[in-house]
């Protein structure tokens, strides 16, 4: 399927790895330019050749996006290398799983504030432009308790903030919507190492998931270059689950 992103220019952050990784591939495949942010090295220059081998444009720079002046910079090289910004996607969490001081601070700085601080970079340019999409990779974790309590509430915070800028933006033609994955495993992932340092509890959490498997980082990858295109041009203010039917609640 032509989803219309050929020659779009897109930012990942968080691209380097797993749903990151899935997403900015998804998008390099429908010809879209893309720059990606991490903090690791290898794995960032192993993903940057990966998507230079697709035929479009890459920018790649290693940077913590807890560090708001150095997440600024990257924002701006990556803009100003790709020619301008038409889709942000937000994909960085720190992946707090306790419920201490420390993971409160690494949840509401990282997973909620860097996004904040990523979306307002960009909208400008976007206005300027006449449109663009944003979204914001949340998790199933904001639906519905027993989640880490840090994790969760940030979580949730992504995707009301994302629902009050979509209405404020949809005049600028800017849509905003927000992805939340359910239990999604690869190699070096939190449930790849679940699965071998406590195999009950990753039985526990896969036999609560209605199609019997976890998810692929690809799924969400795909979903998201979709919900990015000009083929989800009337959605907007969603919240849209990929989990194979794992959380049940109505909304």
């Amino acid at each position: 399927m032509n989803l219309g992103l050929k020659g779009k220019n897109a930012i990942v952050t968080g691209g380097s790895k797993g749903i990151g990784r899935s997403i900015a591939h998804a998008l390099a495949e429908e010809g879209t330019n893309v720059a990606i942010c991490a903090r690791g090295e290898e794995a960032l220059r192993q993903t940057e050749k990966e998507l230079i081998d697709t035929g479009v444009k890459v920018y790649a720079a290693t940077c913590d996006v807890g560090d708001f002046d150095k997440l600024d910079a990257f924002l701006e090289a990556a803009s100003d290398t790709l020619g301008g910004v038409d889709i942000l996607v937000n994909n960085v969490s720190a992946l707090s799983l306790g419920d201490n001081l420390q993971d409160w601070e690494a949840s509401l700085k990282v997973d909620l504030m860097a996004s904040v601080r990523g979306a307002r970079k960009v909208i400008p340019g976007m206005i300027e432009a006449g449109g663009g999409s944003i979204i914001f990779i949340s998790s199933t974790s904001a639906l519905e308790a027993g989640s880490p309590p840090p994790y969760a509430a940030a979580k949730a915070a992504i995707v009301s903030y994302s629902k009050t800028i979509a209405i404020e933006l949809a005049p600028k033609n800017i849509r905003v919507n927000s992805i939340a994955p359910g239990s999604i495993e690869f190699e070096g992932g939190v449930w790849a190492h679940t699965k071998q340092a406590n195999p009950d509890f990753y039985n526990m959490v896969l036999s609560t998931i209605p199609s019997g498997r976890m998810g692929t980082p690809e799924e969400v990858g795909k979903l998201t270059a979709f919900i990015a295109s000009p083929c989800a041009s009337w959605v907007t203010g969603a919240c849209i689950s990929v989990d194979g039917g794992q959380h049940r609640s109505n909304l």
